[in-house]
């Protein structure tokens, strides 16, 4: 007799753990189901922001309205004026232009940080044929640094 309870038992007991993991199956399906994930509104330039990178924007615009006069040395073979605005009047542009980049959304902000990274390396290439007394390699460098600058520039928000 106490091998048929046992054996009863043991039924009982495997019935009981299928309809268990079956319930908790079905718990887990409802509340899935049923939860909905939450609809964020995209990021957008509140006024605040816009204020921020419109201050941060004035120096950028100087260093901008400042390249078409570099743009004049590397034609007139003007290395060492060249070399000089490169290090003084744009000397702080990564600096501007990192505090703008971090001011725009993130996804703006990662191509801005990307477009950036990309005027210096034409910067830095333009100050090492300047160096060279390069004519060609500093006009090239000069018109990518330029249409970098430009590409930087159409990424910032109108405040």
């Amino acid at each position: 007799m106490k091998t048929i309870n046992k054996i009863t038992s043991l039924g009982d007991m495997k019935i009981f753990r299928s309809v268990l993991s079956l319930m908790l199956v079905l718990v887990a399906t409802v509340l899935v189901s049923c939860g909905s994930p939450t609809a964020s509104a995209p990021p957008t330039y509140t006024p605040e922001k816009l204020q921020t990178i419109k201050t941060y924007r004035i120096p950028v615009d100087v260093a901008r309205d400042r390249m078409n006069t570099l743009g004049g040395f590397v034609e007139n073979e003007d290395w060492v004026n060249v070399k000089t605005f490169i290090h003084g009047p744009l000397g702080l542009l990564r600096r501007d232009l990192r505090y703008l980049s971090d001011a725009l959304l993130p996804d703006d902000k990662a191509q801005a940080k990307e477009l950036a990274q990309d005027i210096f390396v034409s910067l830095e290439n333009l100050d090492a044929a300047a160096l060279d007394k390069d004519s060609k390699t500093a006009t090239s460098e000069y018109k990518q640094a330029l249409a970098d600058f430009e590409n930087y520039m159409d990424l910032i928000p109108d405040a």
